[in-house]
């Protein structure tokens, strides 16, 4: 998608602090029999397809998209859980490729949902376990456990087991667990699923302070997009494994602006008065516009980030058309 309305790249003053992805690209091979008899086909998968993006300390980014559209497996390149096909990846100026088990214990993932613990364990015993594999033990260890169970306001729960929990509970532990090596970048899949108003916004305001207060690199996906409007500094929008867009959401509103604008004069054009049936359908396709922009548009008016990414995906659908 050519975007005439261009983001600048995100940066803070030392340019060392931040994971840098540099066209990312992860292919898959899939095998696959036609028949008894007849031999198997190859047939390459491409998941993710030229990746770029930075995730500077101190600052959360959004990586927001639909289902399918390569979040997760982004997320695993970034953590370095895969490899990817091709492209570059630096974390601090090392890189992550090359340097993946160093670079691993300066990094964690927390997902949404209930995955990544041990029922049958106390919060204190799973903190215990997964402080360990990242070979931190004795007083270190203690110190910090009790300060996470504090954090995550877990500490009078600390020596009940995890089945006992409720679904917030176990979120929070999550995080805890996700904090336990002290990481500087965390990638944050979800965290809020399925969450009451009231847990979410604790959530929230954790993942806020350790961003502003503790400096942490954190990116977020989430369907949530109130969310992403609220906690996101910057957003990268990706769609069948391609960034379509990315900057901040006043950026993104532009490029919004800019693009309906663009198919008012296209529209408005001679010649173009009757429409063939195909062109009103696509057009009909996309979100309503015309309250947010020319005359009606005010400096109050915000235009929603949800109409924004559909408005985005919709037209990289027709461009692949």
């Amino acid at each position: 998608m050519e975007n005439k309305v261009e983001a600048k790249d995100y940066q803070i003053a030392d340019t060392n602090q931040k994971i840098i992805a540099r066209n990312l690209v992860k292919d898959y091979e899939l095998k696959e029999r036609h028949g008894i008899f007849r031999p198997k086909t190859k047939k390459i998968i491409h998941a993710v397809k030229g990746v770029s993006l930075e995730i500077p300390r101190g600052k959360i980014i959004g990586l927001l998209g639909i289902n399918g559209a390569g979040k997760t497996t982004t997320i695993r390149m970034l953590s370095s859980v895969i490899e990817p096909t091709s492209g570059t990846l630096e974390m601090d100026g090392i890189d992550a490729v090359k340097e993946h088990r160093r670079v691993k214990e300066q990094i964690n993932v927390i997902s949404g949902g209930e995955r990544n613990l041990y029922w049958r364990l106390t919060a204190a015993e799973n903190l215990e376990y997964f402080g360990s594999l990242y070979g931190i033990s004795g007083d270190a260890l203690k110190e910090r456990m009790k300060k996470l169970l504090k954090t995550v306001d877990l500490e009078d729960a600390a020596d009940t087991p995890v089945e006992r929990y409720s679904k917030g509970m176990k979120q929070r532990l999550q995080i805890a667990r996700g904090l336990i090596n002290d990481p500087s970048y965390i990638f944050l899949d979800e965290p809020t699923l399925g969450l009451d108003i009231v847990i979410a916004k604790e959530i929230r305001d954790l993942i806020r302070h350790l961003a502003v207060k503790e400096k942490k690199g954190v990116l977020l996906t989430t369907h949530y997009i109130s969310e992403a409007e609220e906690l996101c500094d910057y957003i990268y929008i990706i769609d069948h494994g391609k960034i379509i867009a990315r900057g901040t959401k006043e950026e993104l509103q532009a490029l919004f602006v800019y693009h309906e604008k663009k198919i008012d004069e296209d529209f408005s054009k001679p010649g173009r008065e009757m429409e063939s049936s195909s062109e009103a359908d696509t057009k009909n396709c996309q979100p309503e516009m015309s309250s947010y922009t020319g005359k009606n548009k005010t400096k109050e008016q915000e235009i929603p980030l949800e109409d924004i990414i559909m408005y985005l995906v919709n037209e990289a659908k027709e461009e692949q058309k």
